[in-house]
């Protein structure tokens, strides 16, 4: 029963609040790749406050400067499409986020350790992303949250290289939901913006102007993308082209070190 597994998997998570810059890596430092968008700076988030970011949903974000952007991942990995686009990052010297799901993760393991080792950040994002998971019974939820901490956790192969960063599945926040996620010192990451790529029949070309669009227009911020869909592989080369074109700065979000071990369920 997936239940129990998470009941007896250690977690590697801790509260979340205030920032720091690390020391950035600009995009001279991309080797082959001198003009490349690169990533320009490093957000660690400390314990403290910050337990709920994205303006979609919430009344504060991440603390970007003008012209900054958060690259997130959701619903992966899928093999066919995660892999091209680790590909793509990985020229332009990006780092994301990724919001794995525990089915995901623990039918394609070597996806999610690449994804890894390739430097990103790795949140969750649910056992098998339910439809609807505001209206789950909250057993149900916690479940769900538990469960896809424990299989991210277990294909990784270390439950430590976990970041405590969680994205509600439909973005269904409910103020039951939040309470569960807080008991677990889990960071909930909605989105400032988004590029609608999970659309079936959205056009590449859509998703780039959708995505500069909405960011010019806030100037900054989180932007949701997916890793398991066609056309948001053929959009990304373009859509890193014209961030770098219009000024725009990656930023990449990972959470302090040390981190507190404690054990995934309420």
């Amino acid at each position: 029963m997936r239940s129990l597994r998470a009941s007896v998997y250690s977690i590697c998570i801790v509260a979340i609040g205030g920032v720091t810059a690390a020391a950035p890596a600009y995009a001279q430092q991309c080797p082959g790749h001198p003009d490349a968008l690169g990533t320009s700076r490093v957000l660690t988030l400390h314990p403290g406050e910050l337990t709920h970011v994205g303006l979609m949903q919430y009344p504060q974000t991440l603390p970007l400067a003008d012209k900054e952007v958060v690259l997130t991942f959701d619903d992966g990995p899928l093999p066919r499409y995660s892999n091209p686009i680790l590909d793509i990052l990985a020229a332009q010297c990006v780092k994301a986020t990724y919001f794995l799901v525990g089915e995901m993760a623990r039918t394609y393991p070597a996806v999610a350790k690449r994804i890894y080792a390739s430097g990103h950040s790795i949140g969750t994002h649910s056992e098998d992303h339910p439809p609807h998971f505001q209206k789950l019974p909250i057993e149900k939820i916690r479940e769900e949250i538990d469960d896809g901490i424990a299989d991210v956790g277990a294909a990784l192969g270390d439950p430590q290289e976990l970041a405590p960063f969680f994205r509600i599945p439909g973005l269904a926040r409910t103020d039951a939901i939040d309470a569960e996620l807080a008991a677990r010192s889990l960071v909930v990451f909605s989105s400032d913006t988004v590029a609608d790529d999970w659309h079936r029949r959205i056009r590449p070309k859509d998703i780039i102007r959708l995505a500069m669009t909405r960011l010019q227009a806030r100037g900054r911020g989180i932007l949701l993308l997916h890793d398991i869909h066609p056309a948001t592989v053929a959009a990304l080369p373009e859509l890193l082209k014209r961030l770098k074109e219009a000024g725009f700065h990656v930023v990449h979000v990972v959470p302090e070190e040390p981190k507190r071990i404690l054990i995934a369920g309420p």
